[in-house]
């Protein structure tokens, strides 16, 4: 019986201490994660003041709060003496993400643009 009561309760102590690191989240949570084979210096998401800054090769960035975001976005990111951007042209029919973890798998392309690839985390 002693065993029975000691294991009950490690099974309740685990199942009380297990959270999701998103079950209180109450904003976006953004990275990026560069797919070329250049640093990223800089990337600007949307019209947000952060900046996700020194994204290596194959490397993720970290995660920034976002006050609005959706599947796709307003993408700049420089490199050396290149820019490289992704312009949307509207968001018609689009919905806002809700609060979440998000990444933007960026490729920066031969003509100066950005592929954003949407991932939810």
């Amino acid at each position: 019986m002693k065993r029975l009561s000691i294991l009950l309760f490690c099974i309740c102590l685990g199942m009380v201490s297990c959270t999701d690191r998103d079950d209180e989240l109450q904003q976006l949570q953004i990275r990026v994660r560069n797919m070329n084979t250049f640093q990223y210096d800089r990337v600007i998401v949307g019209d947000q003041e952060s900046v996700h800054e020194s994204v290596l090769p194959g490397e993720y960035s970290e995660y920034l709060p976002y006050d609005t975001a959706y599947r796709y976005a307003y993408v700049e990111i420089i490199s050396g003496d290149s820019t490289f951007i992704a312009q949307p042209i509207d968001f018609v029919g689009e919905t806002p993400l809700p609060a979440g973890f998000y990444t933007y798998e960026l490729t920066a392309t031969g003509d100066r643009t950005v592929e954003i690839n949407f991932v939810l985390d």
